[in-house]
This record gives structure tokens, C-alpha cells and sequence, in this order.
């Protein structure tokens, strides 16, 4: 290949430049800019950029909350023009969103025609739909005019916008906000606005109050779509004291009788942020692959209000159980998340408490009142000089319209003559004529005394920290009373319950059918669950060299308990187990078990129940058996066997004796009272071996005697049991004759 040209000389030198820093440079700058001027609010006014500069940019063309609406088309190209060269379809997104009563808990922007809805359709495009500012916006912009926040250049320098709005309401949490940028995101979800000028003003009493104190004021947020927080109070407070966290969020219902006993269930709240057109969807496919087993129909009958009904199977179904079910399988329950991850002095991005962000809004409605008065002061000395240089005109009026007249160059005349400034000469000869009348210089004086007692007023304000919180918090008690809990906007629409208990069995067996089922279990670990209550086990096949182990007839609703020689409980649901067809699945397939273990026993879970457990070594105890119930594949642990040992047998703990039989054929009778009842363990020993190990084990009642079933399968009672009875540990006899060559006492179960 031949030299690669020079480049023209047009372009200019081509630099190496290592290309490792040329992304962190450049990724750390999208990364930035990213943070601050897209995803994340500002801690003060609780707006990203372009909910801003929609809202100033509406300001500018006078759109006030009593005045005319224009087309969304109109307000959205003067952002882009002017503030957000971002694309027209963002800017519109964002400027809906604030017009949508069941997206934001106070609207900002007042729209007139189609912008969406709670089904999740799309608003009209731009040019079919108007809005103007509310009055939350209005008191947000309040006082820009006044000097009280920063300005700076737009991105081409032409125009000048906030860089945070003066932000007279607490719109950071009264609407919430949410965004993800790199690396961060957050999610604030909206709150009552009179809650959080009640926490606010015992903020400005009590600096050092704690978020155990605050959320007496500000109990949890307060959804646009209300809903029903189920989220115990310690969690809410340790969320806003972190400013992290989630809360549990429900729909509201009620029953609604429909004569001769049956009912309806009709849903009027649905949780923040869910589509109901997505949800009724969702509740459909599930009602269709039979996953609701409790409900048999979901029809919306919603107008202007959310109205979903829900028809039970019968009405013999519990409604609150009926419910239980929809919010643990729908959209019906959703955990509403809290992350104040916010921009705090504009610039750095930090995740604050509720008293922070409340302290930070309190900061800086102190900044914009004291810059405010100082540029009120500013314009009361400029308008005072100008009146006392009226005043000088009209006690010597005839001298004033003589140099005027007389003097080529007034001004400097004036200012002489009078001791004038500047200004007061320049005021004077702007003056009107018709401003010469005798009302006019009362009016003037009158205007002088106001001004200087505003002036004094304002002097006292800006010496006085204590005056300044006290001006803020009548600011925030009227803005209670205007937007407060009292009024329509205001009340609050997501209440607080707590979460039904006790239920969540009932649950789990309402969500399975329940039929007879007989578990089949094979020497070899093969398991199934064929229908109904088999009466006989002689015609089940099994794999070549597989025979049948346990048989268990249940219900699918019912716990299967699962013994391993690992000494380990494993739990097993019927209505999990493959069907009866074939010859079923490896057992260890559905649970965490080592090869070299094997299953000893299978049985329906009693609760109450206690269990007899021994080991190979001859060692057991007494188990409760709601003890060994696992809660994981993994099973639970209750016998410790050592190595070399084994767990070897599980039967009921009833009675008053037990019997022990060793591969030895030595038979031991003794009272079962001698044995420890313990959770976990290895145990005590039962009986004492030379050679071989524990044969079985059985409970009695001594007074009923002891039962058996030989090897061609008749049942006998020895009731005379001196010659082996004895105590725990002792070796034994033999056993009397016609007892199973087995070992074996028989079933257990």
C-alpha cells in the first residue's frame, strides 16, 4: 500500500490523541450534562430544565391563569426557539405531563382539549390542543421579575432564562418527580401540599426536628390516582429519614351487593402510574390461562371516574380473599419507590432526607425574599429621590419654568440651582404638564410617606433574621389556606390502611384447585401425583428393577413432607409434582439434595404433629413437627448424622412407649418419656448394638399393647411386653415368634 496523502491544508494538522481519554473526557461531559441539565430536579423549584423553560416561556407570552389559552404548537416552538433546542415532540411530552391531573398531584399547566388519559392513551397532537399557566404555576414564577433568582445566557446567548424559578410552593415533593440519568436516578412520588406546609412551618420552629417528627406532618406521599398505602409507619419513616425507600401501594374497592347473596367487587382507585387500559388487559390474561382461580369475569364500566367490577366465582368466596389474590398476581398492588436523588445548589447531585429537601426549599425562599426586598428597597430609594425632587419643583414652581424656559442646557441649571441629581433633574424635565396641579402634589406626598414607611419596613426586614422566617411562614400559611387540605385540590386522595393478616395460607390454597391426588413414590426416586384416591397399588408401573416405596393419597392443596437419610425435611407441593401419566421425575430434580442421599420416609403434613426421628447409629428424639416444615429447596436440617451414619427411620410420636428393633432382631420396649423433645440434633441413644444398626422404630400405648403386620401382611398385638421391656439404651431380647423377618413393625403413616 502506498503513503496515505496529507490532509488539505484547510483541515489543519491531524493530533494523536489517546483514545482511553477521549471517551472518559467526552463520556464524563454527556454524563454531566446528562445529570444536570436533563434527568434530575432542582432540590429549590423541583423542575428539570424543560418543565422550566416551558413555564417561563409561557410567562413570556403573558399566558396567566385568568387570560387567554394558546395553542400548545405556539408555547412549544417559543421553548425550542428561544430555551430548548431539544426536539418540539420532548418539549411537548413534558409540557402534557404537566397539565395531567392523574399524572401530577397539582397541575401547572391548564389545558384545554385531549391530553391523554388514565388508559394510557397518547394526547392530541400540538396543534389541536391550548393550555395556560394555574396558579400553583403562577406562585412558582412569582417575584422573577424582582431580582431573586439568577439568570444566564440561553444556548446561543441571544436570550437570558432562570436558572431556577423563585418556587413559592414546595413543588419538589407536592409533585414529585422522576428520571434516570448516568449512573443515578431518582423517583419522587407526589405528596399533599398542606401536609408539607405544616411540616415546613414546624421546620422553621423546630430546626433540629427529626424525621420520626416530620412524618407525623407528612404521613406518606399522596398519589393524583389515590390508592391505598399499606406500608407499616417504620418503614415509611426510616424511607424519608434514608431518602430512599419504597412504599406499598393498593387500589381502593368496595362490595356492592347484586341480590340473593352474590356480590361484585368494584374498584374505584387504581395504583399511581399503572395504564388501566394495560391493567383490565393483564387481569384478562390471567382469568384466561386460569390463574384466578377466585374470579370469573373483570368488566370496565369506567366514565369520567375509574370503575372496574369484578365478578367472584361464587359467592360463597370471601372477598377479602378474593382481593388478597388480585393484588398478589396484578398490577392491582404496586410498590410506589423513593429515591430524592436531586440537584442541590443547581449543580451537585445528592440523595437527601425529607428534612433536607424541606430545609433546602426553606433556604431558598429565604434567598429569594431577602434578594426581593433588596431590590424593592433599591426601587423605593430611586422612586423617593425622584418625589423629593417633585416636591422641590412645586415649592418653586415659578422658578423651575423660568430656566427651563430661559436656559439653553436646563439640566445642569436645575441641578445647581435646587441642588438637584442626576435623576431628579432628569425626572423633572420628563415631568407632564398636567402633573403641575395642586392634587397631584398631595397625591405625590402622600405616595412619599407610604414609600419611606415601606422603606423603614423593609430596612427592619433585611436587619432581622427572626422577621424574615416569620414573613416566610405567613407566606406558607396562606399558601396553605389557598392549596391546603381544605380545598377541593387539596384534600388528600391516598389514605393509609393496614394489610390483612393471617390470610396468606388461605391464599396459597385458594390459588390451586383443589382435587384428590395420590403421590406416588418409587424405591428408586421417581415421583408422580395421579388423580383421585387410588384404592389399590398393584396395577402401577414402574421403571424395569423399580418398584413401589410410599403411596400417599392427599389433596393438591396439602404439604408433603419428604425425610432424607441426610437427616434433612425437604417440602413438596402435590399440585407441583408431575402428573401420573408416565412414571413421574427424579424427586431430586424439584429439590437441593446431595447424590448420596436417599428419601426414607414421605408423608402429609399434620400440623401440631409430633414426630419420632432416629438414626442408623440408633440415636433419635422428638421433633415438632411444624419445626421441620422448609421453606427452601434446600430443605431443613433437624437429625445430625455423622459419617458413616445415616438417617433411618420417621414415624408419629403417639402414645406413651416406644419400640426399637435392631438388624440383630433384638427387640427393646420402653416409655417414650425417656426421650427429649428438640428441635435439632443428633439425640439420645435408643438401643445398643455389637454389630448392624437401628431396624425400625415404632410409638405405642402400652396399654393397647404392641401392633405389627407380618410378611403376608395380618395384623398382630402382643400385649404381653414384660420380657422386653426395659430402659433406654439397653441392648433387648429377641422377638416372639411370627414376627416379620423384616424388621419392620409396618406403615407408619
Amino acid at each position: 500500500m502506498g503513503k496515505r496523502p496529507p490532509p488539505p491544508d484547510s483541515q489543519g494538522p491531524i493530533e494523536p490523541v489517546n483514545l482511553r481519554e477521549a471517551l472518559e473526557e467526552r463520556y464524563l461531559a454527556y454524563a454531566l450534562s446528562t445529570i444536570m441539565h436533563r434527568a434530575l430536579p432542582d432540590v429549590r423549584d423541583g423542575l428539570k430544565p424543560v418543565h422550566r423553560r416551558v413555564l417561563y416561556a409561557m410567562r413570556q407570552l403573558r399566558l396567566e391563569p385568568q387570560g387567554e389559552f394558546r395553542k400548545c404548537a405556539k408555547i412549544v416552538g417559543d421553548t425550542m426557539g428561544n430555551f430548548h433546542p431539544h426536539g418540539n415532540q420532548a418539549i411537548y411530552d413534558a409540557l402534557a405531563r404537566l397539565a395531567q391531573d392523574f399524572s401530577v398531584r397539582y397541575p401547572l399547566i391548564d389545558g384545554q382539549g385531549n391530553f391523554g388519559n388514565i388508559d394510557g392513551d397518547n394526547p392530541a397532537a400540538d396543534r389541536y390542543t391550548e393550555a395556560r399557566l394555574t396558579e400553583i404555576a403562577a406562585q412558582l414564577l412569582d417575584g422573577i421579575d424582582e431580582d431573586t433568582v439568577d439568570f444566564r445566557p440561553n444556548y446561543d446567548g441571544r436570550e437570558q432564562e432562570p436558572s431556577v424559578l423563585p418556587g413559592n410552593f414546595p413543588n419538589l415533593l407536592a409533585n414529585g418527580s422522576s428520571g434516570i440519568a448516568v449512573g443515578m436516578a431518582t423517583n419522587i412520588p407526589p405528596h399533599n401540599a398542606g401536609e408539607l406546609c405544616d411540616a415546613a412551618l414546624h421546620l422553621i420552629k423546630f430546626p433540629n426536628a427529626t424525621a420520626d417528627k416530620l412524618v407525623d406532618f407528612v404521613p406518606g406521599p399522596d398519589l393524583p390516582t389515590g390508592g391505598v398505602l399499606v406500608e407499616p409507619r417504620e418503614q415509611i419513616v426510616q424511607a424519608y429519614k434514608t431518602g430512599r425507600g419504597s412504599f406499598r401501594l393498593r387500589a381502593r374497592w368496595g362490595r356492592e351487593d347484586t341480590g340473593r347473596g352474590t356480590y361484585q367487587i368494584v374498584v374505584t382507585e387504581i395504583p399511581y402510574q399503572v395504564p388501566k387500559a394495560r391493567l383490565v388487559a393483564r387481569i384478562a390474561e390471567l382469568l384466561q390461562a386460569k390463574k384466578l382461580p377466585l374470579l370469573a369475569d373483570v368488566r370496565d364500566e369506567s366514565a369520567e371516574d375509574v370503575r372496574l367490577v369484578l365478578e367472584p366465582k361464587s359467592r360463597s368466596i370471601d372477598p377479602v380473599l378474593l382481593m388478597e389474590q388480585m393484588f398478589k398476581l396484578t398490577e392491582l398492588e404496586t410498590r410506589v419507590p423513593l429515591n430524592m436523588n436531586v440537584l442541590t445548589r443547581g449543580q451537585v447531585p445528592n440523595v437527601l432526607s425529607l428534612r433536607q429537601v424541606l430545609r433546602e426549599w426553606l433556604d431558598h425562599r429565604k434567598e429569594v425574599l431577602v434578594r426581593g426586598s433588596k431590590h424593592r428597597l433599591a426601587k423605593i430609594d430611586h422612586r423617593l429621590e425622584v418625589l423629593e425632587g417633585f416636591l422641590i419643583v412645586y415649592l418653586n414652581l415659578d422658578k423651575v419654568i423660568k430656566i427651563i424656559r430661559e436656559t439653553e442646557e436646563p439640566k445642569p441649571a436645575l441641578m445647581k440651582a435646587f441642588k438637584l441629581t442626576e435623576v431628579q433633574a432628569e425626572a423633572i424635565l420628563n415631568m407632564r404638564l398636567r402633573s403641575l396641579r395642586k392634587l397631584e402634589e398631595m397625591e405625590i406626598r402622600r405616595e412619599h410617606d407610604a414609600l419611606t414607611k415601606e422603606r423603614k419596613e423593609l430596612k427592619a426586614l433585611l436587619a432581622s433574621d427572626d422577621k424574615q422566617w416569620k414573613k416566610i411562614a405567613d407566606e406558607i400559611k396562606s399558601l396553605k389556606e389557598r392549596f391546603g387540605q381544605k380545598t377541593e385540590l387539596g384534600r388528600r386522595r391516598t389514605s393509609f390502611d393496614v394489610a390483612p393478616e393471617g390470610i396468606a395460607e388461605d391464599l396459597a390454597d385458594s390459588l390451586i384447585e383443589k382435587e384428590p391426588v395420590t403421590v406416588v413414590l418409587s424405591e428408586k426416586g421417581w415421583i408422580r401425583a395421579i388423580k383421585g384416591h387410588l384404592a389399590e397399588f398393584d396395577g402401577l408401573a414402574f421403571k424395569e428393577g423399580d418398584r413401589l416405596k410410599r403411596a400417599v393419597r392427599t389433596e393438591t392443596t396439602d404439604t408433603l413432607l419428604l425425610f432424607a437419610t441426610n437427616g434433612r425435611f425437604y417440602t413438596l407441593s402435590p399440585d407441583k409434582l408431575p402428573s401420573g401419566r408416565g412414571h413421574g421425575e427424579p424427586f431430586r430434580l424439584m429439590i437441593d439434595i446431595e447424590e448420596t442421599a436417599d428419601a426414607v420416609e414421605l408423608f402429609e403434613h399434620a400440623e401440631g404433629r409430633k414426630l419420632l426421628v432416629a438414626s442408623s447409629s440408633g440415636h433419635g428424639f422428638i421433633v415438632p413437627e411444624d419445626e421441620v416444615v422448609a421453606s427452601t429447596r434446600k430443605g431443613k436440617q433437624i437429625l445430625n448424622v455423622g459419617a458413616g451414619d445415616e438417617a433411618a427411620m420417621c414415624a408419629p410420636a403417639e402414645g406413651d412407649s416406644l419400640a426399637v428393633i435392631g438388624d440383630n432382631r433384638k427387640l427393646l420396649l420402653f416409655p417414650l418419656k425417656e426421650l427429649p423433645e428438640m428441635p435439632r440434633g443428633k439425640g439420645v441413644r435408643l438401643q445398643r448394638y455389637k454389630g448392624g444398626g437401628l431396624a425400625d422404630a415404632k410409638t405405642f400405648t402400652k396399654k393397647e399393647g404392641l401392633s405389627y403386620i407380618d410378611s403376608a401382611g395380618r395384623s398382630f398385638t402382643l400385649t404381653d411386653l414384660r420380657d422386653w421391656w426395659g430402659v433406654r439404651a439397653q441392648a433387648g431380647r429377641l422377638p416372639p415368634k411370627g414376627f416379620p423377618k423384616s424388621g419392620r413393625f409396618g406403615p407408619k403413616f
